[in-house]
């Protein structure tokens, strides 16, 4: 009886979640579908704990149970398939607990699937929840999956998912030929406004894999999502894409304070309960710099004075003060400038503490591969003024837009 009580509720649960879901994902599409463009082949998957369906269940037990599906292999991006690993470790090669099956790692000594790593496969399938932030990972792991795809003469199938962000935000420079890394591994700009299966699309037949090959891409699309939609008005659950990235709302966060957070010199809420939602420091007045910040009259952003005390990572035990940013309409703010901006405005309250004057030198490379170009460091070290580095920030914007309609799959 209790079993029976059980499993209702978990039904109703199930049909109250579902409800509120607005949108069918891609994985969502390949069941209704019964997973009809995977029978007789042999399938691995590129997942992670974001890959599930609209009921939470994983896409390795989704394939592996599928009586016409020959799930044979699984690849693991940062965090891991099942996202045991830390950000920033590396992820082993293992066997996945719950299915036996072989667990390829692609954030270690290889981030390219190798000919041995496929070579029982024909299809690769990738499944991830992106953020929509250039400097995320898991579309470098894409890339570079399509790139071996092609090489080995494999099948590779995206199934979409949203761009948290929306698919109509663009901010930042593309990626330059100096600065391309894992953490800018195409030249796209910071903020790109596409769904992993449309940048799959653009990547492929823009020539941007290595020596310019092309994989045979197919992406299963999704069904109810519209441009205009943040993550939000989806509905869907949201998983944590990595630990500092936990709710529904920490996409929208990322862009925001992760170029400045690269050189670990002020808090920006990694350590606390908001990761990328503050920048505090020791030397910097609560109320001061919210006055500073707010008087800028950024659209859809309000900076509120904060006090902390970092449990981990900068400045861990510190009683520090700052602004937490409080985003009150994603597709009005201008979320990657923030990070400049409070740069200009620290520089100016307190001299002594010019970013560039001040934090670990060491860290440069870091910060301009992400940035996506030497240039952004270079011109706004001379003033600490967001106005001098602007219109280089912005100067590829109209031309991606343009670029990125060839490849929308949704209005």
């Amino acid at each position: 009886m209790k079993k029976i009580l059980t499993l209702v509720l978990l039904a109703l649960a199930c049909t109250s979640l579902q409800a509120q879901i607005r949108i069918m994902t891609g994985i969502e599409v390949l069941k209704d579908q019964n997973f009809k463009c995977l029978e007789g082949k042999r399938v691995g998957l590129i997942t992670n704990p974001t890959g599930v369906d609209n009921h939470m269940v994983s896409d390795i037990d989704i394939l592996a149970a599928a009586p016409n599906v020959n799930l044979v292999a699984l690849y693991g991006p940062e965090h891991g398939v099942r996202g045991n690993a830390h950000a920033g470790d590396a992820v082993s090669d293992e066997k996945d607990a719950a299915t036996g099956l072989p667990v390829y790692s692609l954030y270690g000594k290889t981030r390219k699937a190798t000919p041995e790593m496929l070579k029982d496969i024909d299809v690769l399938v990738y499944d991830i929840q992106d953020i929509g932030c250039r400097s995320f990972t898991y579309i470098s792991s894409m890339g570079l999956a399509m790139e071996a795809a092609a090489e080995n003469g494999k099948e590779f199938i995206v199934l979409d998912r949203p761009n948290p962000l929306g698919g109509l935000k663009v901010e930042g420079n593309l990626a330059e030929d100096d600065c391309i890394s894992f953490v800018s591994q195409f030249k796209i700009p910071y903020i790109y406004g596409l769904t992993c299966g449309e940048l799959a699309n653009l990547i492929n037949e823009e020539g941007m894999l290595k020596n310019g090959v092309k994989c045979k891409l197919s992406v299963v699309k999704m069904k109810g999502w519209k441009r205009k939609m943040d993550y939000v008005q989806t509905g869907l659950q949201w998983i944590p894409s990595s630990p500092h990235v936990p709710h529904t709302n920490s996409p929208f966060f990322y862009p925001v304070s992760g170029i400045l957070g690269e050189f670990g010199y002020v808090s920006i809420g990694v350590g606390y309960t908001i990761p990328f939602q503050m920048f505090a420091a020791p030397w910097i007045k609560a109320d001061e710099m919210a006055d500073a910040m707010n008087a800028l009259k950024l659209p859809g952003v309000i900076f509120r004075p904060i006090y902390a005390k970092p449990f981990y990572s900068v400045f861990s035990g510190q009683q520090i003060e700052g602004v937490q940013v409080h985003i009150t309409n994603v597709q009005k703010a201008p979320l990657s400038p923030i990070n400049f901006l409070f740069m200009q405005e620290m520089a100016r309250l307190y001299p002594d503490h010019k970013v560039f004057e001040q934090a670990d030198k060491g860290r440069y490379n870091m910060f301009d591969i992400v940035c996506g170009s030497k240039n952004i460091r270079k011109n706004f070290s001379m003033n600490h003024r967001w106005s001098d580095i602007e219109a280089y920030w912005n100067k590829d914007v109209k031309e991606f837009k343009e670029l990125s309609t060839k490849y929308y799959l949704y209005k």
